[in-house]
């Protein structure tokens, strides 16, 4: 999502006539686009700061944009005198105008304004053969350990007609794959161009009818919103790819209790088995916190259990971060941060093993990869399995090439390719 944010803002700035530089040093406007999830994230948002500060110890106009905005506002120029703009995610579209008053002061704009914010953005452009786009925002969810429903608001699903026109665009512009985005992205409904509501599985189907249009993901689910209908898209859906990320976070239903993520284990576990039967090659993807507020090590013991039992083929895992105003962060029994880590290296020793497992069962399938990027070498290229690995082939293909391969080789965070017969299936 922050991805996504930055190439808006990029783009509406340079729609007003600014244009981007390489070099911090030499911007007029440095955005630093931020994230609260945790409290390292938030941190090195100060640190960045001061490293703008040139050796005459002047400095650029900083606008620091994104979640610690939204969640520390006016405190942001209290603790620091470098920034001159504060401007949180629901709010900068008002960037130009912003730009203009901060050249008489310091400015905060942390609203959360009933008008759409891609309404005032302007026309997207091309920035690969792969395109986020966002179709909700916010949660309600409230897990007790989370900041999201503080700094994004409440959920909000963009409209169906705005969608369908942005992925249009998209395509018209090169796009060969486009990732739906959400805070919980499974959560999106909306009615279609005949009054009709839908789910997200509604849409993707809507969306798989674009020519040019080759594959679609989205991110990030929440179980509680994982549908049948999206299930059984999973499997009848040729352009849906195989990857899932799902998050769990516990396998511990006390913990997930104590978390308010209103789901058990037994309840994450049937979903699983139901996209397994639907699409046996899907690959799943998942988040885990370790060291929560009174976990002991039987609950611990629970998630690596769950993640036994799953397989993942790709996973984030963290150790808890007390987040201010959240309830967890007041809480008794926080674990002490040795043990947490203690848990975490275990839990991530699992979970690598899995993900480099399953890079190894793939070897000698056949896939199609989206080349999105150049390799090291001169003569690699990298692209995307249907299963969101990175491939790596040796071959005079460009970027949004789709073409087919044999995996042949396996390392825990790549796969290699061999470039079928010269044949490419699609180019850009």
């Amino acid at each position: 999502m922050n991805s996504y944010d930055g190439e808006r803002m990029s783009e509406l700035l340079e729609s007003q006539g600014m244009k981007a530089v390489e070099d911090a040093a030499s911007a007029d406007l440095v955005v630093l686009n931020t994230c609260h999830i945790r409290e390292k994230a938030a941190e090195k948002v100060y640190s960045q700061i001061g490293r703008l500060r040139r050796p005459d110890g002047s400095s650029p106009m900083i606008a620091l944009a994104g979640c610690v905005a939204q969640a520390e506002g006016a405190e942001v120029l209290a603790r620091t005198k470098m920034v001159d703009i504060v401007v949180g995610p629901q709010a900068y579209h008002h960037l130009p105008e912003l730009i203009k008053k901060a050249a008489s002061g310091k400015v905060v704009d942390i609203d959360m304004p009933l008008e759409s914010k891609f309404d005032a953005l302007p026309e997207r452009r091309q920035v690969g053969a792969s395109a986020f786009l966002t179709v909700q925002e916010g949660c309600d969810k409230f897990c007790t350990y989370c900041v999201v429903p503080y700094t994004r608001g409440a959920e909000v699903s963009r409209p169906w007609s705005r969608i369908v026109k942005e992925a249009h665009a998209l395509v018209d512009k090169g796009a060969r794959e486009i990732t739906l985005l959400g805070q919980n992205v499974n959560a999106w409904t909306g009615e279609d161009e005949v009054g009709r509501n839908q789910g997200l599985d509604g849409l993707i189907r809507a969306l798989a009818k674009i020519d040019g249009l080759e594959r679609i993901r989205y991110t990030t689910s929440h179980p509680n919103d994982m549908t049948e209908g999206l299930i059984e898209a999973h499997g009848e859906i040729d352009k849906l790819m195989p990857f899932l990320h799902l998050p769990v976070q516990s396998g511990s239903n006390r913990i997930l209790k104590a978390m308010n993520r209103a789901h058990t284990a037994e309840s994450y576990l049937t979903l699983m088995y139901r996209l397994k039967e639907v699409r046996p090659d899907i690959a799943l993807s998942g988040d885990f916190i370790v060291g929560f507020p009174g976990e002991s090590e039987e609950d611990f013991q629970a998630t690596l259990d769950l993640i036994s039992e799953v397989g993942y083929s790709l996973a984030f895992s963290f150790a808890y971060s007390p987040r201010p105003g959240t309830p967890a962060a007041d809480m008794d029994n926080q674990i002490d941060p040795e043990i947490s880590r203690e848990r975490l290296q275990r839990l991530q020793a699992l979970l690598n093993q899995q993900q480099f497992d399953f890079n190894q069962q793939t070897i000698g399938r056949k896939a199609t990869v989206l080349i999105e990027r150049k390799g090291k070498k001169a003569d690699q290229m990298i692209g995307k399995s249907p299963w969101l690995q990175s491939v790596i082939i040796e071959a005079p293909v460009a970027i949004g090439d789709l073409v087919e391969v044999t995996l042949t080789d396996a390392g825990p965070n790549s796969v290699k390719g061999q470039w079928l017969n010269q044949k490419q299936l699609a180019t850009a």
